[in-house]
């Protein structure tokens, strides 16, 4: 539908109404530590230590999955220089897949799309603000009489705190990609500043000879393969992020240098805080602590941080915020280029004619995270979906090795030697199959159920190219409510 008179006269004036490229190399890398940094790292890095069965074999896990993520966003990062699009693994299936096959060509994207847009990356949205939720009230429980509530109340009171966070997140992904861009930058700096909080409680306790439960080594190191898989398995969703940037590479200043460089920065600077950090759990926890603690940091903060305690509710807070901010801000450039080829609805590309945010694809994003929030308890979705992030992923490194095939004239100003993908590649079957070898549970055919759904909806309404004649209506009201208008030159 085309663009209302009213709004091509606002803005005649200006030479395009596009997504701006407001991210420079600081905002880049502040991006993927937002992503990177959930709260994860704070409340629950005992999976690795219960698969690993030792100190020593843990921080060997860490390490080496610290190397396995930069590798990966290393090849993302050329993926992210030769197909100059947002959307990540969205736009690299569709360059290197839809010529393919009139049909089977489109479709790995378009599922991708709808797996992320329709649940995955809502739901992370709505945990990560629940769990923001829970650590921002407690500080302050006894105050407002939380202690004192039913558990009903408590958990209601709980989701209208994060109703409330996602409401105003969602305002400023609406609103603004430069404040967006500020925010971002002053949390990524406070979840290092908490990170590094951690470290320097930990270092004081060696300082006072409190090496214990270092001293135990790989005493106890688990051998059975299954477990070592479990926990490269979950130390790696601990790093889960490092494509972030890649999400939204339209946006990006000089993306062809920002994009590997920032993550040359990021994630190694991420490991390195990861892996201190678990060395100072470790320093002052012992394993029996951290395997039963549901808030490893906090127990960590009990014991080592004094009076100082209180930095932990808050650093998770911030974290979680962050990260639920940059999520949502990321899938909405996946429904931004997804709309563009007609993979979702046209009006998810349309954009704000002052702001220059895709604004009705940030508040269908939005509606989506709500309904999740008000859904309570959907740990368990993200869990049984979480797999099929790795199988994204190997797909993205098939794309890779496709365009060095069939497109190799393609500009590629920065390239990865060919071992980086095909070992990734090896890393994501074995992640994607580990989860169902390990538990064969029914919970994974709902994924593949869902997935089976997105091939009906492909079908119908992609292939077939079957529109229903109240879109028309739709369209035009997004248009009116939002004033957006797709992305053109008035030039054109």
């Amino acid at each position: 539908m085309p663009p209302s008179t009213n709004m091509d006269d606002s803005v005649s004036s200006g030479n395009r109404v596009q997504l701006k490229r407001e991210l420079g190399l600081f905002s880049a890398v502040s991006m993927i530590v937002g992503v990177m940094i959930g709260s994860g790292i704070f409340i629950s890095p005992t999976s690795a230590l219960r698969y690993s069965g030792s100190v020593g074999f843990c921080i060997v896990i860490w390490v080496v999955c610290g190397v396995i993520s930069l590798l990966g966003a290393l090849a993302f990062a050329e993926l992210g220089t030769v197909v100059p699009r947002s959307g990540a693994e969205y736009a690299y299936y569709q360059e290197a897949f839809a010529s393919l096959h009139p049909y089977w060509g489109p479709l790995p994207s378009f599922i991708c799309s709808w797996v992320y847009i329709m649940i995955l990356k809502s739901a992370e949205v709505a945990v990560l603000l629940l769990t923001f939720s829970e650590y921002t009230i407690q500080p302050f429980g006894g105050l407002i009489g939380y202690n004192m509530m039913s558990p009903y109340h408590q958990e209601t009171f709980k989701k209208l705190v994060a109703l409330l966070t996602l409401g105003l997140m969602t305002y400023i992904n609406l609103m603004s990609v430069k404040l967006y861009v500020k925010l971002q930058n002053i949390f990524a700096a406070c979840k290092i500043f908490a990170c590094v909080v951690v470290i320097v409680g930990g270092i004081y306790e060696l300082g006072k000879g409190n090496t214990s439960n270092l001293d135990t080594g790989f005493e106890g190191t688990l051998s059975d393969p299954g477990n070592i898989a479990l926990a490269f398995y979950s130390g790696l969703w601990a790093y889960d992020g490092w494509t972030a940037v890649t999400t939204v590479t339209e946006e990006i200043q000089n993306p062809s240098v920002n994009i590997p460089r920032s993550v040359l920065i990021a994630v190694p600077l991420i490991t390195g805080l990861y892996v201190f950090m678990n060395v100072a759990y470790l320093a002052v926890l012992s394993i029996p602590e951290m395997l039963s603690s549901p808030a490893v940091a906090i127990a960590f903060g009990e014991k080592a941080l004094g009076p100082f305690v209180f930095l932990i509710p808050i650093g998770v807070a911030i974290a979680t915020f962050g990260c639920a901010m940059s999520i949502q801000f990321g899938v909405t450039r996946l429904c931004y280029v997804a709309g563009k080829d007609g993979h979702t609805l046209e009006l998810f590309s349309f954009v704000h004619i002052r702001k220059f945010t895709p604004a009705p694809a940030v508040a269908f994003q939005g509606i989506i995270a709500f309904l999740f929030i008000i859904a309570g308890d959907i740990t368990q979705l993200i869990e049984f979906a979480s797999f099929l992030i790795w199988i994204f992923y190997g797909g993205a490194m098939i794309a890779l090795l496709v365009l060095r095939k069939t497109k190799p004239d393609l500009p590629r100003p920065y390239k990865v030697p060919l071992i980086i993908p095909i070992f990734v590649l090896c890393i994501s079957i074995f992640l994607s199959v580990v989860p169902i070898v390990k538990d064969p549970s029914i919970k994974y055919l709902f994924a593949l159920g869902f997935i089976l759904i997105g091939v009906a909806v492909y079908t119908y309404f992609i292939y077939w190219e079957k529109r229903p004649k109240f879109m028309n209506s739709v369209t035009f009201v997004t248009q009116t409510m939002f004033e957006a208008v797709p992305p053109f030159s008035h030039e054109d």
